[in-house]
This record gives structure tokens, C-alpha cells and sequence, in this order.
């Protein structure tokens, strides 16, 4: 039997914090993720829904979470029942019982039993906080209001009112606790390792795949659960297509390597990008346009600090990228024109942050109803400047054609300023070289 991975007194501060949050009256429904089966022979790896993950640590496909805060029983899992012959083909279930005895649910059912018996445990309730995204089960969790809605008869009561909780549990998960913390910087310390293993492996002739090979066995075993993310393993002219994906091309000498790549560990995310030569040796070209996009990288770190307004983050990466691309001839005009007219987006059209948690872009408003969000301790956040110049591009200087730099590091708000969890990644060019040269 597989045991749970953490302390169950972890989850259950977290359904205490949300029940001072919730209503009176109210229940919060979230149904796990789907398994994932692509077709009938093939199974792919399972990750559980984070929000799901968050509140109960439970891990198995087919269940779902109902939480009455006041009421009895409070904390409820409907969940797979117990099946030797379904057991022997794809693994151990613990069933409700064992819910109830290892992840302390207040009491469980088999997941057959939803219909019937949500339908007694919502009859009471006045607000239900889910989410309309699941196409799967929102046909179903519909058709249990109805039924609660048909019990109450012609003098009853009409649908309980519904919220959406995305914000209610996203507030939470933007706040990090010491011991989300502690698994940041776990997942933060595996994919370092990653990254610093693929640079002592590239060489010219290479292939992508066989760098991302690299990076997801230093992962694994550096005890990552998985990739946070699809890995961008991206050589020479492909690092300018934002979201490339093949990661099956050449290595060649003379160009640049891309990679942006996290591990994932204990359910929270890393995010890292790393851009060096493949022959371990940058040209005079490329040492300009990386040394002008790391020393902005540097200055936004020293920038973010809490109080201030996530906001000004962007503002701060658009000016010193487009000052760069106009040092370098990139972009020609003066500083404040091209920003107005927004000319620095042919070559960094995206921003330089997101939230980091659960998620690689985690949960949490960038922008408050009340006014501007600003940064408080316990935050994490990318920083990720990046200028992209395709090779076809006439109207760039030839040198810079076909370079794509993005670095990215992954910071946590404090007290004092900020903390970069991922630093031990070798970014200065000089750190570079010496790695690649060993």
C-alpha cells in the first residue's frame, strides 16, 4: 500500500483556513482530476488537480471533495471503491475506508453513491462554491441540484447560489507557508541540478532529444515527481518561437541553446531558463545581447521588493529591454517613443512574470478589484526578460539574426526583499564557460 506522501495535519490547516473564508451555509465541491487514458490500451502518468491536491492530499482519479464547513459530517471524499481484479491491472485503491483512516475524511463513499448522497448533503446548504470548467462533471453535478432543488418540493427553496472559488483558493495558494516553501526551494535545488548536468552535456552534434533526456533523468533521479511542464529544448533559430515544442533538431556549433525546463516536487513547481553556447564558448555577438538581457535580469531582482506593485515588474523589463535593443542597434528611435508605440514587442512580446506554486502559473490575482496588486512576503514569482530576433528578420543587425535569450529565475517575496530559489543555475557567461568547459 502506498502511504501518503506528507503529514495530513498539513491539509487540514488548509480546509480550516478556507472554512473562515466560506460563507455560512456553504459547501465547496471540486472533482479530481480525469484519469488520463488516451484510448483503451494506454495509460498515461495520473497527476491529481492541484486545488483537489490542496485541500485533501489524496491522489486517485474517480473521486471528489465536499466540504461543509459547520456542518456534520464536514470534511467528505467520494472516492473509488476497493476492486482486487481492477487492483491487479492498474494498482492499489484505498477506498473509503481507507480515505477515512489515512487521509482522515470525516467520512467517504463510494464514488457510485454521489448522486444520491450529495444531494441529501447539499439540501441544507444556501452557497456552493464550484467551478463551471469540467465538462466531464458538470453535466453530473448539475443534475444533483436538480435533485436537491426536486426534494424541497413546490414550497422549497431554488438552486443554492453559486461561486466560483477560483479566487477564494487562489488568495490562499499566492501566500506560501514555511512548508511550501521548503518544497519550492526542493524543486528549485532538482532542476538546478538538471540544468547544470545538460550544460556539462552539450556539445555541438548532439540532438535536443537527447538533451531533454538529460535533463528528465537528472530529475527523476533527484527524486522530481515529474516535469512541472512541458520542457523547451530549443537550438539556434528555434529559441525564438516562444513555445517551441519539437525538441528533435541538431545542436549545432556556433549557435545558442534554449532550455526551459522545472522540475516538479511534492505537487509544487520550478521554473528555469538557462540560454549558453552549444560549443561552450559565446561569440562577441551573442556575449552582447546576453549580457545586456542578464544585467536587466539583475536589475528586476533588485527592483522586486514587497510593496511593490506587480505592475511596475513589466515596466521595469520594458525599459531596460528596449534600451538594450537600441544600444545594440536593434530597434532604432528614442527610448520613450518606442515604448509608447509599443515597438519593443516585435522582439519581447510577453511578460517577464507569473506566479509559481502548484502551478508553473499558478493561481492568484495580478491585479486586485480594490486597486494594483503588490507584492507581499511569501510570493514566488519568475523573472524572465528575454529578446527574440529570428533569423530571417532583414530588419535586424546580421549578428543578433536567429538569436532567441530568455534567463529565468524563480524569486520568493521576503521581508527584506526577495530570495532567488533557483540562483545555483549558472547564468553569468563566465560561470557558463568554465561549467561547459569541465
Amino acid at each position: 500500500m502506498r502511504r501518503p506522501q506528507f503529514d495530513m495535519a498539513i491539509f487540514k490547516e488548509r480546509r480550516d483556513r478556507v472554512a473562515k473564508k466560506m460563507k455560512e451555509g456553504s459547501a465547496m465541491v471540486l472533482p479530481a482530476a480525469p484519469d488520463a487514458i488516451r484510448n483503451r490500451d494506454v495509460r498515461h502518468t495520473y497527476r491529481q488537480e492541484s486545488n483537489f491536491y490542496y485541500f485533501t492530499g489524496f491522489e486517485e482519479p474517480d473521486s471528489i471533495f465536499l466540504f461543509r464547513p459547520g456542518f456534520d459530517p464536514e470534511y467528505v471524499l467520494f472516492v473509488r471503491p476497493r476492486d482486487k481484479n481492477m487492483e491487479m491491472w492498474n494498482g492499489f485503491r484505498y477506498g473509503p475506508e481507507g480515505a477515512e483512516r489515512e487521509f482522515h475524511a470525516d467520512k467517504s463513499y463510494p464514488i457510485g453513491e454521489f448522486d444520491q448522497i450529495s444531494a441529501d448533503l447539499l439540501k441544507d446548504v444556501d452557497t456552493v462554491y464550484y467551478r463551471i470548467n469540467n465538462h466531464e462533471f458538470d453535466p453530473k453535478f448539475f443534475s444533483v441540484l436538480e435533485r436537491v432543488k426536486a426534494r424541497a418540493g413546490r414550497g422549497g427553496r431554488g438552486y443554492p447560489s453559486m461561486i466560483d472559488p477560483v479566487n477564494l483558493y487562489g488568495e490562499m495558494r499566492l501566500l506560501k507557508t514555511p512548508f511550501e516553501v521548503e518544497m519550492m526551494k526542493r524543486a528549485a535545488a532538482i532542476t538546478v541540478e538538471g540544468h547544470k548536468a545538460a550544460m556539462r552535456f552539450v556539445r555541438p552534434g548532439v540532438n535536443e532529444r537527447d538533451v531533454l533526456g538529460v535533463l528528465t533523468q537528472s530529475f527523476l533521479t533527484g527524486t522530481s515527481d515529474r516535469q512541472a511542464y512541458p520542457a523547451i529544448v530549443a537550438a539556434g533559430d528555434h529559441a525564438t518561437t516562444l513555445h517551441y515544442e519539437f525538441n528533435d533538431q541538431p545542436c549545432n556549433d556556433g549557435d545558442l541553446l534554449l532550455i526551459d525546463a522545472g522540475a516538479e516536487y511534492g505537487y509544487y513547481a520550478s521554473d528555469i531558463t538557462r540560454t549558453f553556447p552549444i560549443n561552450g564558448k559565446f561569440t562577441k555577438a551573442q556575449a552582447k545581447l546576453y549580457q545586456g538581457i542578464l544585467d536587466v535580469q539583475k536589475r528586476i531582482i533588485e527592483f522586486v521588493r514587497p510593496g511593490r506593485a506587480f505592475e511596475e515588474i513589466q515596466e521595469e523589463a520594458v525599459k531596460g529591454l528596449t534600451n538594450v535593443m537600441l544600444e545594440l542597434g536593434i530597434l532604432n528611435g528614442f527610448v520613450d517613443k518606442v515604448i509608447e508605440q509599443g515597438g519593443y514587442k516585435k522582439y519581447y512580446p510577453h511578460n517577464v512574470s507569473h506566479w509559481l506554486g502548484m502551478d508553473v502559473h499558478d493561481v492568484g490575482l495580478y491585479k486586485l478589484p480594490q486597486g494594483v496588486r503588490r507584492l507581499e512576503p511569501g510570493m514566488v514569482l519568475t523573472i524572465e526578460p528575454g529578446i527574440y530576433i529570428p533569423k530571417d528578420d532583414d530588419s535586424a543587425p546580421k549578428e543578433f539574426r536567429g538569436m532567441g535569450i530568455r534567463i529565468e529565475d524563480d524569486l520568493l517575496i521576503t521581508s527584506e526583499g526577495s530570495e532567488v530559489l533557483t540562483e545555483g543555475a549558472p547564468k553569468e557567461i563566465a560561470e557558463i564557460e568554465e561549467l561547459m568547459k569541465r
